[in-house]
């Protein structure tokens, strides 16, 4: 049944989901093999995996973008949409939500409950002080490294992405009033200070590694801050590649004033990558 009848619309019997499945299962053999250093079986099944997965995505979403622009879905299908991208940003902020809350349990009981304890448990040098080395050494040169000062990279990072915030919001603006040359251009700004972004936060990890010693295996510190910044920017990276296939619809002519939650659901998702930038850059570089 089809909007047209009035009814809600239900798509056909589709082998997507199949397809998505087999990819994920010869990326979780690739990847299970990859860290046993098998080789080259592992890489060659995440390859493999990766491939079906691209491949998915783009019949899959090929297929929802078709049914979009032939008028199949109806405002009960546009609600359930909404809903699905609600939860699904929901669950995103919960994951966040649990690496936060590592680093203050971390900062504010745990180091503070080891500095309590009779140092010879753990080590004569060991300085119950945020930042830290621990668990590690603290007097061992390898285990030294400095912090990243907050008012260079990170600020700067913080004014792209606030400045993309604000472009993408004027692109939607362009689209509210037919305006499709402001929404084009407003969707490459957008697109265009996420990959700056991206090129900094590279630059960032390279200076940290080289420079300041700050590495993943820099103790709970380190940890967490590669973690923190790490999955934020693999989700600017998912959502440049978003704003992307937006942009290449948009250029195509898809999308009305009335129609167009592909659009605002990919705006959802990269105010929400903005936000948590701003937390991390209260609570990882500037409150160190």
């Amino acid at each position: 049944m089809s909007a047209h009848t009035g009814g809600y619309y239900f798509a056909p019997p589709s082998k997507w989901p199949l397809v998505g499945s087999t990819a994920l299962f010869f990326m979780a053999i690739g990847g299970v093999l990859a860290m046993n250093s098998i080789q080259p079986g592992g890489w060659i099944f995440l390859a493999v995996g990766f491939a079906i997965l691209v491949y998915m995505l783009f019949g899959w979403f090929g297929q929802v973008i078709d049914e979009s622009e032939r008028g199949l879905y109806d405002k009960q299908v546009d609600v359930s949409f909404r809903w699905s991208m609600s939860w699904f940003i929901f669950s995103e902020v919960m994951f966040f939500a649990a690496f936060f809350g590592a680093l203050f349990y971390a900062r504010v009981y745990s180091v503070p409950w080891l500095g309590d304890m009779d140092n010879r448990v753990l080590w004569d040098a060991y300085n119950a002080a945020w930042p830290t080395a621990g668990p590690y050494f603290d007097t061992n040169p390898a285990y030294q490294f400095s912090t990243m000062s907050a008012w260079g990279i990170p600020a700067l990072n913080t004014l792209l992405l606030l400045s993309s915030g604000a472009t993408i919001t004027w692109a939607h603006w362009g689209l509210l009033q037919g305006k499709r040359n402001q929404l084009i251009i407003g969707l490459f700004l957008t697109i265009l200070l996420g990959v700056i972004f991206l090129g900094f936060q590279v630059y960032e990890y390279i200076h940290a590694y080289s420079d300041l010693n700050l590495k993943l295996t820099s103790g709970i510190f380190g940890s967490t801050f590669f973690m923190l910044t790490g999955f934020h920017g693999f989700h600017v990276t998912l959502g440049v590649t978003m704003l992307i296939v937006i942009l290449a619809r948009c250029m195509k002519g898809h999308f009305t004033a009335e129609r167009h939650f592909g659009f605002e659901a990919v705006a959802w998702y990269w105010h929400f990558v903005d936000v948590v930038w701003l937390g991390l850059f209260v609570v990882v570089y500037w409150l160190v």
